[in-house]
């Protein structure tokens, strides 16, 4: 089968042009570049049709300055994809299919990086964001990590508060795509129940293959497919094979095994280059793409099949999810606000007039001189000149 263009994938190239180029593109070689998995020969090689580029900042920015770093993020996802003649940035799935170039998709990875706000939320959206994961390896306020590395927003029993449900409310008024990546099974659980819209998972795997948390059981698997979503599989070999020892082959078993459960049109190919360190033999970058399709035409995967997982499989959710945002053209934005006593950090402020004090001293005993007082002083000053 021809695979030309065909490929959309989560992609953290922007992580590595912070970490090594300091977001500096003019520093930065994407046609050819050997410090990361992704540039645009290798793009065009693995036959790569689209990217969805993640902007993601590191959990100990939560609280802190996520929310200017994120923005930073886009903007460089953004100005690379539309600084380079052969790359196109796309907000819709018609502009996703209709691209003859590497399309461009935005998505932000971790709900912290909107600070506990739905007009964050929304102004994301403006910019072009159209997927966000719930949380990345730390708790939010409002949702539950597969990961405990980072301390954060540590609760039992209340993996989607309130607060949580009005994002994925907001998310699918919006028409963004929720992601469930890095989120813990009870959050996805309860995210897949509640959700009107189709939901991804952009880079996880089978756990039943490999028993790694960042992986999705086979009972969401069911939900997933009854919540008519996605699960794209990451190939980062610690999630497909527990170790560091995987090839194109270990990774081919989690297509299968998911096909199995939910069926081949509850796939995609999530990848994740860039964004972890490790990649199984023969699947090292973005041009090695083919590799992964040669060997499941091996297992006997229709053409129809495989086209569903390059690529159809994930305009079909993006374009449901676009349903759903034009059934809830009529509802306003939602203005719900998480309380202080749920953030719970110094940083957060009431945006609220000062109150002067009814007095106060210069020197610790001597009053300042009233307001009023200090006005009649003034114009008496000015008559007298």
């Amino acid at each position: 089968m021809s695979i030309a263009n065909l490929p959309t994938r989560h992609n953290d190239l922007a992580l590595r042009l912070r970490m090594h180029f300091k977001n500096k593109l003019s520093n930065f070689s994407i046609h050819n570049n050997s410090n990361v998995a992704t540039d645009i020969r290798r793009l065009t090689a693995g036959h790569v049709g689209g990217q969805v580029f993640a902007a993601y900042v590191l959990c100990t920015a939560q609280d802190k300055d996520a929310v200017r770093l994120t923005l930073e993020q886009i903007d460089v996802i953004r100005r690379m994809c539309t600084e380079n003649p052969e790359m196109e940035l796309v907000t819709t799935a018609e502009g996703m299919r209709n691209s003859a170039k590497i399309a461009c998709l935005i998505s932000i990875e971790g709900g912290h990086s909107i600070d506990s706000s739905l007009p964050a939320l929304r102004m994301f959206y403006q910019l072009g964001v159209r997927s966000m994961a719930l949380t990345h390896n730390c708790n939010t306020p409002w949702a539950e990590s597969s990961s405990s590395f980072y301390p954060n927003y540590q609760r039992k029993n209340n993996s989607l508060t309130d607060f949580g449900k009005a994002v994925v409310n907001e998310m699918n008024r919006l028409g963004m795509l929720v992601d469930l990546s890095h989120s813990s099974w009870e959050t996805a659980r309860a995210v897949l129940k509640h959700s009107t819209a189709p939901v991804i998972f952009s880079h996880s795997s089978a756990y039943a293959i490999c028993n790694n948390v960042r992986n999705v059981p086979d009972d969401l698997l069911l939900l997933l497919k009854e919540n008519g979503g996605l699960i794209m599989v990451n190939f980062y070999s610690s999630f497909v094979a527990c170790s560091y020892n995987a090839n194109v082959s270990i990774v081919a078993d989690h297509f299968d095994h998911i096909k199995r459960v939910i069926g081949a049109k509850s796939i995609g190919i999530g990848a994740d280059y860039d964004g972890a360190q490790g990649f199984p033999k023969g699947l090292e970058d973005v041009s090695k793409y083919p590799a992964l399709i040669e060997e499941l035409i091996s297992r006997n995967w229709t053409e129809e099949e495989l086209a569903g997982v390059l690529r159809l499989n994930f305009l079909r959710v993006f374009r449901k999810v676009e349903k759903v945002r034009d059934d809830f053209l009529h509802i306003s934005p939602s203005e719900v606000e998480i309380s202080l006593s749920e953030v719970n950090n110094s940083c957060r402020v009431m945006l609220i007039h000062p109150v002067l004090p009814k007095s106060s001293h210069r020197n610790g005993n001597a009053p300042l001189m009233p307001v009023k007082a200090l006005i009649y002083f003034i114009l008496l000053w000015i008559q007298l000149q």
